[in-house]
């Protein structure tokens, strides 16, 4: 007995290739499950201000790469005469603008659209602890640093929790003498690192900024990141308050300096931001275009042959629900294609016109095609006839639904003619050998199917995700090879045992 592990491997194969490649566009480049979904996106703008001494200017700004919880869409810098570039140095990405002579009051300007989601980053660790005792200024300074050290030590069991003993030291009120002098050296963060570093405990200072719908003029806040091995806690400085909120976006995370100034004075940096919804499709768009692999598939095609592609991608939804109605239901239908395309005339005809047209123009044809059969031609010949008898019906129902008012018959062009011309081609050769039973029965049975598959077809979620999902077809392709094996009744086979369940009913 032929084994049929290969034709196991094969569905599975390509069905779990589908899913794959649907989870990569879903989770990899965010395209939305249904349509009309929309994502927040924010833009923020970055301003330097400084005075240009008249010599040469170097001016290097920190800029984030892929903040946690935002991605970032795009950038770019405006800079009048500057020479600007981005470089990624060990401390993290960097904007550097440069000019050979400038003096005055200078500007420049760094804009990037960030997508905000659900996704994380880890922030690096730090190699070794920070430097113990670099705020150090004289002995009362490194004496209340290890006094305030040790009270906090004695209440703490672990990294994080010396770290919250001593945020709430200096931050709390009434602050003892302790913190009051330590915090007139150094800000609340940095404060925080140096005394962590006396302990041995791996922490470094980042900063970032709350995004505020509208705000300009905003300034970047210091926060501290305390490390315990591979684990990771988040501490605001001034409040005390653990973990990193939701809207907070880090602006530079790995301790260095955010904004250095070569041949320039009086340097300042404010924020500005604004918030933004925008469709889902088109963010992920934007993202699929800066992948060089999806570069190549259909999104990037013109919009005409995008829209050419949109009603293809449909076809192999139709296919599968022709497989499932003829495989599994039993439903009998003029060939297996033709319900298919007939469906696709539905979309562009509309439901309540095409199958009243659809009914019309088999009817004059098996008539057309009666006649046709009295003059004893060849298959080629006859079947031309009744093409050209097609095309001639489509354009004198046109013009006289025209000149009576009825749009509808307008519209008869969609349906496909060399399908239309075999399948009443079909018919007429089942009528004279089966009989008009025969031919009402497959009739009916591909029109119910085209009308089922059009119904499908033609659901915004099922066009979005056929669309935008190309691992789909993968998918639709697994299931209609599986269902070739199926060789068991079907429902529309299982009336005739009725008589046989009445039978079992009365014993």
């Amino acid at each position: 007995m032929k084994s049929r592990t290969p034709f196991y491997a094969l569905v599975a194969g390509l069905f779990i290739a589908g899913v794959v490649l649907i989870a990569i566009q879903r989770y990899g480049y965010d395209v939305p499950l249904l349509p009309g979904e929309h994502r927040e996106i924010w833009e923020v703008e970055a301003q330097v201000h400084f005075e240009a001494t008249g010599d040469p200017v170097l001016v290097s700004l920190a800029v984030p790469d892929q903040p946690a919880g935002y991605r970032r869409l795009s950038e770019h810098t405006v800079s009048p005469g500057y020479g600007a570039s981005v470089v990624e140095p060990a401390t993290g990405r960097r904007v550097e603008w440069s000019i050979r002579r400038a003096a005055g009051p200078q500007t420049l300007y760094y804009k990037a659209r960030l997508l905000h989601g659900d996704t994380e980053s880890t922030l690096p660790v730090p190699a070794a602890p920070a430097a113990p005792g670099m705020l150090v200024r004289d002995e009362a300074f490194r004496a209340s640093a290890e006094q305030l050290l040790g009270e906090a030590y004695a209440r703490s069991a672990s990294p994080f929790s010396l770290a919250r003993e001593l945020a709430r030291r200096l931050t709390q009120p009434p602050l003892g003498d302790h913190a009051h002098l330590l915090l007139s050296q150094a800000g609340h963060a940095e404060v925080l690192v140096d005394l962590l570093a006396r302990a041995g405990v791996h922490a470094t200072v980042v900063r970032g900024i709350y995004l505020r719908d509208g705000r300009r003029q905003q300034k970047l806040e210091a926060f501290v990141q305390v490390y315990d091995g591979d684990r990771a806690q988040f501490f605001n400085p001034r409040t005390g308050r653990e973990g990193r909120p939701a809207d907070l976006l880090l602006w530079e995370v790995h301790g260095a300096p955010v904004l250095d100034v070569v041949g320039g004075a009086n340097s300042t940096l404010l924020f500005s931001m604004i918030k933004q919804y925008q469709p889902a499709l088109e963010v992920s768009h934007t993202l699929q275009k800066a992948d060089a692999l999806l570069n190549f598939s259909i999104h990037s095609l013109p919009v005409e042959e995008r829209a050419m592609f949109q009603n293809l991608l449909l076809i192999p939804v139709g296919a599968l629900m022709v497989v499932l109605l003829r495989v599994f239901v039993g439903i009998r239908t003029a060939g297996t294609f033709m319900p298919v395309l007939i469906a696709l005339a539905f979309m562009q005809t509309s439901l309540l016109a095409g199958v009243p047209l659809f009914i019309l123009l088999i009817s004059v044809g098996l008539w057309l095609r009666s006649y046709v059969s009295r003059l004893n031609l060849l298959l080629v010949s006859r079947v031309s006839a009744v093409i050209i008898a097609v095309v001639g019906l489509i354009g004198l129902f046109s013009v006289v639904s025209f000149h009576l008012g009825l749009n509808a018959g307008l519209k008869l062009m969609f349906f496909p003619m060399v399908i239309i011309s075999w399948t009443i081609e079909r018919m007429s050769i089942l009528w004279e050998e089966e009989g008009p039973r025969e031919v009402i029965v497959q009739t009916g049975g591909s029109l119910l199917t085209a009308v089922i598959a059009f119904l499908v077809m033609n659901n915004a979620i099922v066009k979005h995700v056929a669309f935008n999902f190309i691992g789909l077809q993968l998918v639709i392709l697994s299931v209609v090879v599986a269902a070739g094996s199926y060789t068991g009744y079907r429902l529309l086979e299982l009336r005739r045992f009725a008589g046989m369940r009445e039978q079992l009913d009365v014993h």
